[in-house]
């Protein structure tokens, strides 16, 4: 839009900026875009980081912040009381040219004690997943360990776990917070 462009409000008659996407003035862009976040809300970075899941991802509210992936209300209290969900992942580690396929509840507990270069994925599940991935890569394992030579397959299976997703501890705290919004 060019200078000379007026601003569409009736009585307003303001200049509307070149790169304005509308024909309204700023002051008259703005209301509009207070208007759309009440009704919306606004994406946006979460002062600190949701107590709950961890994300940074939060809507902002006329009446408040709300993380993005729980929906935890940013301020409030964590309720002390509830035990912590219980999420079960299969892991996948890689060291050198091996990939451990494992389990846990904790995994931040469970991977630091357990020496290794890479995170390469999680999936959802418990141990009864984690036998079904050592029977499905079973002539890739070494001996009877929780350890596997890398291959084509198994370097696939592990691709598709991890297709969008940028960091595996991201998947986590999604699944965590889904768990404690479950719990109420």
């Amino acid at each position: 839009m060019n200078e000379s462009v007026r601003c569409l409000v009736p009585g307003c008659g303001d200049a509307v900026a070149p790169d304005a996407p509308l024909g309204l003035c700023g002051e008259h862009l703005m209301t509009a875009a207070e208007w759309v976040g009440r009704r919306d809300g606004v994406a946006d970075v979460l002062p600190t980081p949701c107590l709950l899941c961890g994300s940074r991802l939060g809507v902002r509210w006329p009446s408040g912040w709300l993380c993005a992936v729980c929906e935890w209300r940013h301020g409030e209290p964590v309720d002390g009381e509830l035990p912590p969900p219980r999420v079960d992942v299969v892991y996948y580690l890689r060291f050198r040219d091996r990939v451990k396929i494992g389990t846990s509840a904790r995994p931040r507990q469970r991977l630091r004690a357990i020496r290794h270069d890479e995170l390469l994925a999680f999936e959802r599940g418990d141990r009864s997943v984690e036998k079904r991935r050592h029977a499905q890569f079973a002539a890739e394992r070494f001996g009877g360990s929780e350890w596997f030579a890398r291959t084509d397959v198994l370097d696939a299976h592990i691709a598709a776990l991890s297709d969008g997703v940028d960091d595996p501890w991201d998947l986590f705290a999604r699944w965590t917070s889904e768990a404690f919004a479950r719990q109420g």
